[in-house]
């Protein structure tokens, strides 16, 4: 016996569980149940695939309260196949709650991906209190970008970069697999929702999540109406460099800072600039007024002798890794350099600076060598040399000889510098751009000339009518473990401005740690910073002015 559901236009057969497109009928709402083996045509799909199906779906019920409480929803679970039979699947989850409220929110992912994110979590930044968009009635959905980290990367499944010596699941990592998975998204969406598409399309992603915040933003300026892209790798290849820029740097002897040194940099960087904003509070509000010279900290005669100071091999290792890295030839998006980070990148106290992690690099890279260098690693031996034996070390980022066009042709595929947005500004689309100022993996300074293209381009009247940059002064790039841990809610901020062409008037970014007893600051659109008046509570906003700006009404 043979039962017809619609799906997309498309009416579905299925048979023994399996289902095939067939003509055009009335639209049918296919239950979770029955979602499990519903063919995603490749006509769905507005990029080359084989198809999909969706492999899992279940009914999830009602939980948590307050602002954590989740209707019923149904969770499916789907493959998109790949066109080269040796690139792994599109593996991607999708949230259908029972009580829709007609919009999509799309997640990005992070680092190197090959997992899915949490459908049920929150957009970067998002608030504890306030309810996740799968709370808010949202239809949520991600991917894991077409490939599945190894196991041995377990939980840091970021780290994997394995999949980079097949040309497709590259593609896909690089953005392809964003609209695959959009559009395999909706045809699922269209199925179970009797045929109804969302009205409303949203993307909100960190990272490398944020640079896929940018990518669709270019690429497919019509599918979402609004992007929160925070601390975003649009520069990715210009930032792999820079981390291979900074894994020869700390592999020289004696230029590496074990935890304790770092953390005396750290102590110095903030007791030297913190009070420049009018206020001492652990958190330095201007990053571009704080000058501090690493010198200060030099040990007797140069030499490493203590914990207490820094050897001149260290001085020069961190005079490096805070300065521009300049490349003498262009990438493909016309980028020469990565800007470096600043002295107060990093957390408190109980974290390494930087990410420089507790050992320096090597070959092998050690596994609790920092972050960024692990990440250089594998970009080098997967997708530049495509030889996972070769020495990372040996590649210098300013004359990589034989692997120029290599890096080249990558920066064509992975970066998403494009700075006109019109199209998308056109289709009234709107862009959150949010960086913290302690950002220890993706420098806030990348993020500012990526902001300043888009206004050269553009001009800055025309960009403020669709973007927005707001940098937050002590956010880290986890926002764990930070002097200020971020919370905004720039979902209904985004859908004000998307939906009722409301722009954000006057935000207010707290701090989530919970010793900060609900500390505010007013959230500055760049260039502007927060800096205290000198009177008022120092822990609200309302004590702040956007510098240079104008004093701020306390907020309502």
């Amino acid at each position: 016996m043979k039962k017809i559901i619609a799906a997309s236009g498309l009416a579905l057969t299925l048979v023994s569980g399996t289902s095939m497109p067939t003509a055009p009928a009335t639209h049918h709402t296919v239950a979770c149940d029955d979602l499990p083996g519903l063919q995603i045509p490749a006509s769905a799909i507005g990029l080359p695939t084989s198809g999909g199906e969706v492999i899992a779906a279940r009914l999830v019920p009602a939980s948590g309260s307050g602002a954590s409480a989740t209707g019923s929803y149904c969770r499916a679970d789907a493959a998109l196949h790949s066109v080269d039979p040796h690139a792994p699947d599109i593996r991607m989850r999708i949230a259908l709650p029972e009580r829709w409220n007609g919009k999509a929110m799309m997640f990005g992912g992070g680092g190197y991906d090959g997992t899915v994110p949490d459908i049920t979590g929150n957009v970067p930044f998002g608030p504890a209190d306030e309810p996740r968009p799968l709370s808010r009635g949202y239809a949520t959905f991600a991917g894991d970008s077409g490939h599945q980290a190894a196991p041995d990367f377990k939980p840091a499944t970021s780290l994997d970069g394995s999949f980079g010596v097949n040309d497709e699941a590259v593609r896909n990592f690089a953005g392809d697999a964003l609209k695959k998975t959009r559009d395999a998204a909706h045809f699922i969406m269209r199925a179970h929702y009797a045929g109804a598409a969302p009205t409303r399309n949203y993307f909100a992603g960190g990272s490398s999540g944020g640079r896929e915040a940018l990518a669709v933003a270019q690429r497919w300026p019509t599918d979402f109406d609004g992007v929160i892209a925070a601390y975003p790798a649009w520069n990715a290849v210009s930032l792999n460099l820079f981390f291979g820029h900074e894994a020869r740097t700390l592999s020289r002897p004696g230029a590496f800072l074990n935890t304790a040194e770092q953390h005396l940099l750290h102590r110095s960087v903030i007791a030297a600039c913190d009070g420049d904003d009018g206020l001492r509070d652990g958190v330095i509000g201007d990053e571009r007024g704080c000058h501090f010279d690493p010198r200060s900290l030099r040990c007797p005669r140069g030499p490493d002798t203590a914990d207490t100071c820094l050897s001149d091999a260290q001085i020069r290792a961190v005079r490096a890794l805070s300065s521009p890295l300049r490349l003498p030839y262009p990438l493909a998006g016309g980028e020469t350099g990565y800007p470096g980070f600043p002295f107060l990148s990093g957390a408190d106290m109980s974290t390494p600076l930087l990410g420089l992690g507790t050992r320096p690099p090597g070959h092998p890279m050690p596994k609790d060598s920092g972050y960024g260098v692990q990440f250089w690693d594998q970009w080098v031996r997967y997708f530049v040399t495509r030889d996972p034996g070769h020495n990372p070390l040996t590649v210098d980022p300013r004359r990589p000889g034989p692997w120029r066009q290599r890096i080249r042709a990558l920066s064509a595929l992975q970066d998403a510098g494009d700075p006109d947005l019109s199209r998308f500004a056109e289709a009234g689309g709107k862009l959150l751009l949010l960086h913290g100022t302690a950002d220890e993996l993706v420098s806030h300074r990348s993020t500012v000339a990526y902001f300043q293209r888009v206004q050269k381009r553009m001009s800055k009247r025309a960009t403020s009518d669709f973007a927005r940059l707001y940098l937050v002064p002590g956010a880290n790039h986890v926002n764990v473990d930070t002097p200020f841990a971020a919370s905004w809610d720039s979902l209904s901020a985004l859908e004000n401005w998307a939906e009722r062409a409301t722009p954000p008037a006057r935000p207010v970014v707290t701090d989530a740690n919970p010793a900060a007893n609900g500390r505010s600051r007013p959230l500055c659109a760049h260039p502007s910073w927060p800096k205290y008046t000198g009177t008022g509570n120092p822990d609200a906003a309302s004590s702040f002015i956007c510098f240079p700006g104008t004093p701020r009404p306390s907020p309502r």
